[in-house]
């Protein structure tokens, strides 16, 4: 089924007395989908960061809920983003790298800002995209160009290139307003934000360069852990802090020994991380402020994530892509005072990037085209307090090989206690992690005879998530070329 068929299907089902809004609510929600760029989850204050502020995503944790086992499916931007509009696995949106051509829509995709349109909504989307597809589903979209820049951004809209000045997410913060006061008033909106932070090359705006000049950030307990006994997959990867080159100019020149480039590259990377993303705290704040005082906020879902995870120093390396915890755990916040209640850790339920669309449509009364694979859950029965079954166990993948960072594929499954992972990229290599027990992952179990029958069901879950979910796998194909990671 193409796209266009999808949604004709909607239209034609709603003429003939079957429409594709559920029973109607009151009133419809608004939807505010806020997204950031390799943000980890405890990358907030209200998630126990002791140096990072972030009044305003806290502010939508006490509003809300905030998730705290919330999880990427592919720790990858474009395949992540992917994931997050259609709610499939990207091995079937199609989605499965950055670039290489493996990085547009399959034909015929349906994401929730169509749906969303379909159903009357106005949609809007204003800032990073990050998919070579053009964007579909939007009334008004203002994008940057690929990864966009920190500083005076480029940004496109429908084919037209625009010159901004000012930091980014200023910029972005000024044109979601401007989205939001010109919209229609006669029909709910969607409004997805986008920011680039806290993405590489963690270029701060001016206000926040000093923040954290005085203060010595603590190295996390696995900073130098030996790497040797590790799969090929993550040692060959070029993920390793001492060898960062972005501070060469600012105080770490190559000249020096290894251990004094990585412990004073750490402090610099991660400060200006943090310094990123205090610009993002203050730009949602300017649109959540926004809602209050248009009177909006009440009837309006907010979703807060962030498209992938990063090694902050965990075993000496800063980027994403493996499967361990730093990389594939997210912010998870959700906010409608309508219908959630406010003040909610939820610890107990595992939530996935594939959950969001379903989420979304849900509270939207909105119906997926019932020829369309589903592959999540919408949050809403938990958050209304009913007793659901949910996920034990989910499917995490990665295709990008060779690419930046040198990552090998690799696949996986994880339980609440256990993960494994198998590595596709030759040499084939496993690992089995007891998260309940490990929980910094250092000690793989996989080749230790008492966990030969939990490996075994480990593998074999594996294989059922990978039925389950069509995946054929069409993106395992290796290469024997060897992988050279731009520095920059």
């Amino acid at each position: 089924m193409t796209r266009r068929d999808a949604l004709r299907t909607l239209g034609g089902a709603a003429a003939a007395g079957f429409p594709h809004i559920a029973k109607p609510q009151v009133k419809r929600p608004n939807v505010l989908f806020v997204m950031t760029d390799d943000q980890r989850w405890d990358a907030m204050s209200c998630a126990g960061n002791r140096i990072l502020r972030t009044p305003n995503m806290d502010r939508l944790a006490e509003g809300g809920v905030r998730f705290s086992e919330a999880f990427v499916t592919n720790s990858l931007c474009s395949p992540s983003r992917g994931t997050i509009l259609t709610g499939l696995y990207s091995h079937t949106h199609g989605v499965t790298t950055n670039e290489n051509g493996s990085h547009y829509f399959r034909v015929g995709t349906v994401n929730f800002p169509m749906l969303l349109q379909e159903a009357g909504y106005y949609t809007a989307l204003v800032g990073k995209w990050h998919i070579a597809s053009e964007p579909a589903g939007f009334d008004h979209w203002l994008i940057l160009p690929g990864q966009g820049v920190y500083v005076d951004p480029v940004m496109i809209s429908k084919g037209s290139r625009m010159q901004f000045r000012g930091h980014v997410e200023d910029v972005i913060g000024d044109q979601a307003l401007e989205t939001l006061k010109s919209r229609p008033k006669d029909r709910p909106f969607c409004l997805l934000y986008q920011f680039k932070a806290p993405h590489r090359t963690w270029i701060p705006a001016r206000r926040f360069e000093k923040i954290y000049d005085s203060i010595t950030i603590p190295e996390p307990p696995t900073f130098d852990v030996d790497l040797s006994g590790r799969p090929a997959a993550v040692r060959n990867s070029d993920m390793q802090i001492r060898d960062m080159i972005d501070f060469q100019n600012r105080g770490v020149p190559a000249s020096l020994p290894p251990k004094e480039r990585k412990r004073r590259n750490f402090q610099l990377f991660l400060k200006n991380y943090y310094r990123t993303l205090l610009g993002v705290d203050e730009n949602l704040g300017r649109v959540l402020d926004y809602l209050d005082k248009e009177g909006l906020a009440e009837n309006t879902l907010v979703i807060y994530t962030g498209d992938n995870g990063f090694f902050l120093g965990e075993y000496g390396m800063f980027d994403k892509r493996l499967m361990y915890e730093p990389s594939i755990r997210v912010p998870m916040l959700a906010r409608y005072p309508a219908a959630i209640r406010a003040g909610q850790v939820d610890r107990e339920h595992m939530v996935l990037n594939n959950d969001i669309h379903y989420t979304i449509l849900d509270y939207c009364g909105v119906k997926r085209p019932a020829a369309l694979p589903v592959h999540g859950e919408s949050w809403r029965p938990i958050l209304d307090g009913r007793q659901t079954p949910w996920r034990d166990s989910w499917l995490y993948e990665y295709f990008e090989y060779p690419g930046y960072h040198c990552a090998g594929k690799h696949r996986g499954v994880r339980t609440r206690r256990w993960k494994f992972i198998h590595y596709i990229q030759e040499p084939q290599e496993y690992e089995l992690f007891d998260l309940q027990n490990d929980p910094q992952e250092r000690r793989n179990l996989y080749s230790d005879p008492a966990h030969r029958q939990q490996a075994d069901e480990m593998r074999r879950e594996l294989e059922r998530w990978r039925d389950r979910t069509g995946d054929d796998r069409s993106a395992d194909g290796t290469s024997t070329l060897p992988c050279v990671s731009p520095k920059s």
